[in-house]
């Protein structure tokens, strides 16, 4: 039996997930930032931002984007965008614990225990940080693939790590944002999530 509810103040949810309803003109997209872009929806010194990569229909509309997050300007990968102010919030604060995973390249010779010593954790200059996960996913030349996982999200956090570690990256590349994945998305291009997606999302933050 069909039901009339109000989506600005109804949560409906789908074999108990929850779901988005096109009624509430939530925008959920997913980006894969260029070298090169800021992290940011605008600049007051006309430098490259993520505004510029939005389709028009989203750039020139009235509602307000957040950003999840930040990659620093030699960081590439995914980013998501949200009017929803409440799941950014949630996706961004670190007591949430949502994974973020990064291909990163390093020089090689890799030590066997590196994995070991960035997972029980690193002293920084702002405190202890450590990863989640580790591990080697390929090698060409002296150039190894290295896939980390953590859930923090201190500035520039991977690359200080690395650096810390004795590695420092040579490039990174943010591929997930909890269950979202970057997949084939081309540098510089924006998708919308699909439903479920998003309901992974509002899971992962309890919402």
């Amino acid at each position: 039996q069909g039901m009339r509810v109000d989506p600005a103040t109804a949560v409906i949810t789908l074999d108990g997930m929850r779901i988005s309803t096109p009624e509430a003109e939530q925008v959920y997209l997913a980006l894969n930032k260029p070298i090169g872009v800021l992290s940011t929806m605008s600049d007051d010194r006309g430098r490259m931002t993520l505004t510029e990569l939005l389709p028009d229909r989203v750039r020139e509309g009235s509602t307000r984007l957040f950003h999840v997050g930040r990659l620093d300007n030699e960081t590439e990968g995914l980013l998501l965008l949200t009017n929803d102010g409440e799941l950014a919030h949630r996706l961004t604060h670190p007591s949430y614990e949502v994974p973020k995973t990064y291909v990163a390249e390093i020089l090689a010779p890799v030590p066997r225990d590196l994995g070991k010593r960035l997972r029980a954790g690193i002293e920084l200059d702002d405190g202890p940080a450590a990863l989640d996960a580790f591990k080697v996913i390929g090698a060409t030349g002296n150039r190894v693939m290295v896939e980390v996982q953590l859930h923090e999200g201190r500035h520039r956090i991977v690359r200080r790590l690395m650096q810390a570690a004795g590695h420092p990256v040579q490039r990174l590349i943010r591929t997930a944002v909890g269950p979202v994945e970057l997949g084939q998305l081309r540098p510089g291009k924006t998708r919308p999530l699909n439903s479920q997606e998003i309901g992974q999302l509002y899971q992962a933050v309890g919402m």
